[in-house]
């Protein structure tokens, strides 16, 4: 039986061992000017000693490329594309199909992973992108477990989801807070994604609080909890999914670290002994419920969810 790879999305460079020996087998790692909604900022020198890092840790990299690109940011591509190369890392995050045929010119022999994070929503976008260079797609947070096990049973690409952590709701490219501010008069600085402060929208009629928070790419707002199936791994694994994803964002390296182990744990037992994995799932998520920030409640997300359109 295939064992699914597991991806997590490290805050910062002091992250990349302690998250390596908890179990990660892959690093998505970026800066925000090519990546969107990165767990941490990581410059050219810091991608060069992360990947050579992770690479003598056995740890595969993936570059985030993935953010929204206009006409005066493509020429950079290429340049960037030729780094990443030069660094070797493993393959590259794309969601614009400018980024592909930049890679074509620039690095036709790096591996690219399709993620839009949204428009994944079937194997035939999937299959297309694979037969225009993509190794692989990661599907959109918003599938039930029934769509994701038929979409990767149908595939002809490597098929990667999300397992745990916050999703985006909305983005805008516009600094609308920030834009808001100064149309009141006041000077707002936009806070590092890294920054310990944290704005949210506050839902007074569900109870419900959502991170809001601006960068490069612009006005991001995310779930008000985080999704969490470290108790409902079976059904895909016994598919073949090829890869699950722990999101970061906004979290502490501490908590990255901890629920990484928990995720190790039962993906192994689930692989190698499934009787175990049976009998500790369930204390592994209430494991994770006691690290669990108060105000991040956990939930399934879309996976048993009727998604009426």
């Amino acid at each position: 039986m295939n064992k699914p790879e597991l991806i997590v999305t490290p805050t910062k460079m002091e992250d990349i061992i302690p998250l390596a020996d908890a179990g990660a087998t892959a690093f998505v790692l970026g800066e925000q000017r090519f990546g969107l909604r990165l767990a941490g900022e990581f410059n050219r020198d810091q991608m060069r000693e992360a990947t050579a890092i992770a690479h003598s840790k056995n740890v595969k990299v993936y570059a985030a490329m993935n953010a929204i690109f206009h006409n005066e940011k493509v020429e950079e591509l290429y340049d960037y594309l030729r780094f990443l190369k030069e660094i070797n890392v493993d393959a590259v995050l794309f969601g614009d199909p400018a980024v592909l045929m930049a890679a074509r010119e620039a690095a036709p022999e790096l591996p690219l992973h399709w993620n839009t994070e949204t428009t994944a929503t079937n194997w035939y976008t999937c299959n297309y992108w694979g037969r225009k260079g993509a190794k692989r797609a990661v599907l959109a947070r918003e599938l039930s477990m029934e769509t994701i096990i038929d979409t990767k049973e149908h595939s002809e690409v490597e098929i990667e989801v999300q397992v745990h952590g916050m999703t985006c709701m909305f983005q805008s490219k516009r600094s609308l807070i920030g834009n808001y501010f100064e149309y009141q008069g006041k000077a707002m600085k936009i806070e590092n994604i890294q920054s310990e402060k944290a704005m949210f929208l506050h839902d007074k009629e569900r109870s419900n609080k959502y991170p809001i928070y601006e960068d490069e790419n612009g006005t991001h707002i995310m779930s008000p909890n985080d999704m969490c199936i470290i108790d409902e791994l079976s059904d895909m694994i016994d598919a073949g999914i090829d890869s699950f994803k722990i999101d970061g964002v906004l979290q502490t390296s501490e908590y990255l670290i901890e629920v990484t182990k928990k995720y190790r744990k039962a993906i192994d037992l689930c692989v190698e002994d499934r009787d175990e994995y049976e009998n500790v799932k369930d204390d592994l998520l209430s494991e994770i419920e006691d690290i669990q920030p108060e105000n991040r409640p956990l939930d399934t997300g879309f996976f048993f969810k009727e998604t009426v359109y």
